[in-house]
């Protein structure tokens, strides 16, 4: 009997954690679709097509789809029926908002607490990165540069409460990248931006660290801006 009950456990556990790991599964794939473009805005996930398609019971489904929901990345229309949320020039100044509080403040902690080294090299490779914009890997080598930056930033605060609010930033901040992604004149401003926090940070600089990185949030914004107003001018021509 105790043995039976030892083996239902070990069956109930087992289950719960392939459960788990197909929701974290399904969970992955969707938030990739979604910051990449690949389920734009106002997709439709309904429940069944969905599951079916990345391979999960409905069930862990569910459960990832509560996930991009806590996320902001979808919405519920009806009970089955699931849609990729927008994002407009409302949602973007309110992202930069918060996004410039936390960076800054991030910059500052990080000036003092940082690895001075560290950034004096990541601003090396800032200085470098430049050369390979042209290249569409070269594009995704600098965005991957970015990530590193923002773990080296992230180690150097230490800070729990302002690395959990900053991931939930920068998990919408995917898809607003894409909107300036094959701007190269925009790029290459960014690549120089970053290298001047970088040797701030490695400077131990604070003041100049948040500084720099308020204007490059600025510059951010501006461009990003920009690039919206241009593509509905673009196509609000192409309407009869």
């Amino acid at each position: 009997m105790h043995r039976g009950a030892i083996c239902v456990y070990t069956i109930r556990v087992s289950t719960t954690a392939e459960r788990i790991r197909a929701s974290d599964r399904a969970y992955a794939t969707l938030l990739e679709e979604i910051q990449s473009g690949a389920l734009a805005p106002g997709a439709v996930l309904a429940e069944v097509e969905q599951a079916a398609r990345l391979g999960v019971s409905r069930t862990p489904l569910r459960e990832a789809l509560q996930q991009l929901s806590a996320d902001g990345l979808v919405e519920q229309q009806s009970p089955r029926v699931t849609v990729v949320t927008g994002i407009d020039a409302g949602d973007i100044r309110s992202l930069f908002e918060i996004r410039r509080a936390l960076e800054e403040s991030a910059a500052r902690l990080a000036a003092d607490r940082g690895d001075a080294e560290l950034f004096a090299a990541l601003a090396s490779e800032f200085a470098a990165a430049g050369a390979s914009l042209d290249a569409a890997t070269g594009r995704d080598d600098y965005y991957a540069l970015i990530a590193r930056f923002d773990h080296a930033v992230d180690a150097a605060v230490d800070n729990d409460y302002i690395a959990a609010a900053l991931r939930t930033v920068r998990t919408h901040l995917v898809r607003v990248r894409r909107m300036a992604r094959d701007n190269r004149t925009r790029l290459a401003a960014s690549v120089a931006e970053h290298r001047l926090i970088a040797e701030a940070l490695a400077e131990r600089d604070g003041d100049l660290a948040a500084h720099a990185t308020h204007v490059h949030l600025r510059n951010a914004l501006t461009s990003i801006l920009d690039s919206i107003q241009n593509s509905d001018n673009i196509h609000n021509e192409g309407q009869p």
